[in-house]
C-alpha cells in the first residue's frame, strides 16, 4: 500500500473515531433535554447537531493545537503512533457504550495515543509540562460541573418560589432550550478539536503538513484564530454529527435518568448551563476537557439539592471508576493497537 494511500486510510479511521465520538459523547448534548422531554430525540439531535456545527464557526483552535503539539513529542510521532492511539479510542468507546459508561472519548484519545507514542518511543514521547493542565481540568470539572448545577439549581428555586409549578415548568422549557444550545455549542468548541488535533499530528508525520494548515481565508473566532484547514474542521463536525444520529441512546439512559431520576426541565436547564460554563472556561485555557465529565458532575449538583436520597450515588462511583480506568484502559490498547500497526501494515508499505 502506497503511503499517501495509508494517510487517507488513517484520516478515514480518525473520522471513525470521531462517529464513535458523536455516538458515545456527543449524546451528552441531548441526554437532558430528552429526558425531560423538552424535545423528542430526533428534535434534540438536530438541535444539538446544528450548535455543534456552528462552533465551527465560531471559536478558534486552540484545543486542536494542544492535542497535536503539546501533549507528545510531535518528534515521537509517526503514522503508526497514530494508528495506534485511533485503535485505543475507537476499541475504548465501544467498550464502554457497550456497558452503558458515559466515559470520555477525549481522554480516551489522548490516552490512546499516548499509549501508541511510549510504545514508539519510550517515556521521553510524554511532554509533562502540557499534560498537568489535562489532568487538573479531570479533577476539577465535574467538581465545577456539581458547584455550578447545585448552585443554579438552588437559585432557580429561589427564583420560582412563588411562582405556580406549571407556569415555571413552561417558563423553564423554553430556557432549556437556550442552555441545550449552548451546552451543544461548547462540545463542538472543545470535544470536536481533538480528531482535528490527530489529524493535523497525523499529516505532519506523513510530511503533507500543508494539508492540515488555514489558508488565507482563515479568521478570527471569538476565542483564537483558526489554524487548521476548512476541511478538517468541517468533516470533523460531520462526522460527530452523524454518530450523534446513529445512536447514542444508551448513554443518554444513563446521564439522564440513572444518575438522578426524575429529572424536570429547571434541572436540566441548570445542568446544561453549569456544563456549558465549565467547557467554555475549559476552551477559553485552550485544555481539551471531558464533555462526559462537565455533564455528569453537573447532573449530580441538580440531583443533590433534593438532598442525597435523590441522586443514585452507586452509578456515579461507577461512572468514576470508569473515568479512571480510561487513561490506563486506552493507553494499554493504544499501545496495542500500534505494534499490530506494525506487524500488519509496515510490510505492505516496504
Amino acid at each position: 500500500m502506497p503511503t499517501l494511500d495509508l494517510v487517507f486510510a488513517l484520516i478515514a479511521t480518525a473520522l471513525v473515531f470521531d462517529f464513535f465520538n458523536g455516538f458515545h459523547d456527543a449524546a451528552n448534548s441531548v441526554a437532558t433535554v430528552v429526558t425531560t422531554r423538552v424535545l423528542t430525540p430526533v428534535q434534540a439531535v438536530f438541535w444539538a447537531a446544528f450548535f455543534n456545527f456552528i462552533a465551527a464557526f465560531l471559536f478558534g483552535t486552540g484545543v486542536a493545537k494542544t492535542i497535536s503539539d503539546k501533549l507528545i513529542d510531535p518528534k515521537a510521532v509517526d503514522m503508526y503512533v497514530v494508528c495506534g492511539g485511533l485503535i485505543g479510542a475507537i476499541v475504548w468507546d465501544i467498550i464502554t457504550w457497550l456497558t452503558a459508561m458515559p466515559t470520555s472519548s477525549s481522554h480516551a484519545i489522548i490516552s490512546g495515543y499516548a499509549g501508541a507514542a511510549v510504545a514508539h518511543a519510550g517515556w521521553k514521547a510524554i511532554l509533562l509540562k502540557g499534560w498537568i493542565p489535562v489532568v487538573i481540568f479531570l479533577i476539577v470539572s465535574p467538581i465545577i460541573g456539581a458547584v455550578l448545577g447545585w448552585s443554579i439549581m438552588t437559585a432557580n428555586s429561589w427564583l420560582t418560589y412563588r411562582t405556580e409549578r406549571y407556569r415555571a415548568e413552561k417558563r423553564y422549557r423554553h430556557l432549556q432550550l437556550i442552555s441545550a444550545g449552548l451546552y451543544s455549542l461548547g462540545h463542538g468548541t472543545n470535544d470536536a478539536q481533538k480528531t482535528m488535533g490527530i489529524i493535523v499530528a497525523l499529516l505532519a508525520a506523513a510530511g503533507h503538513e500543508q494539508w492540515g494548515k488555514a489558508g488565507p481565508d482563515s479568521f478570527q473566532g471569538l476565542t483564537g484564530k483558526h489554524e487548521i484547514a476548512w476541511w478538517i474542521i468541517l468533516s470533523c463536525h460531520a462526522a460527530m454529527a452523524l454518530g450523534t444520529m446513529a445512536g447514542g441512546w444508551r448513554i443518554v439512559k444513563t446521564i439522564g435518568s440513572r444518575i438522578t431520576p426524575h429529572l424536570r426541565p429547571e434541572g436540566g436547564f441548570a445542568a446544561e448551563m453549569a456544563a456549558a460554563t465549565t467547557i467554555g472556561l475549559a476552551t477559553i485555557a485552550k485544555v481539551p476537557i471531558s464533555t462526559t465529565h462537565a455533564i455528569g458532575g453537573a447532573v449530580l449538583g441538580v440531583g443533590a439539592t433534593r438532598g442525597p436520597h435523590a441522586v443514585r450515588w452507586v452509578w456515579g462511583e461507577k461512572i468514576v471508576w470508569a473515568w479512571v480506568m480510561t487513561f490506563p484502559g486506552a493507553a494499554l490498547i493504544g499501545a496495542l493497537g500500534y505494534e499490530l500497526a506494525h506487524w500488519y501494515v509496515e510490510p505492505l508499505i516496504h
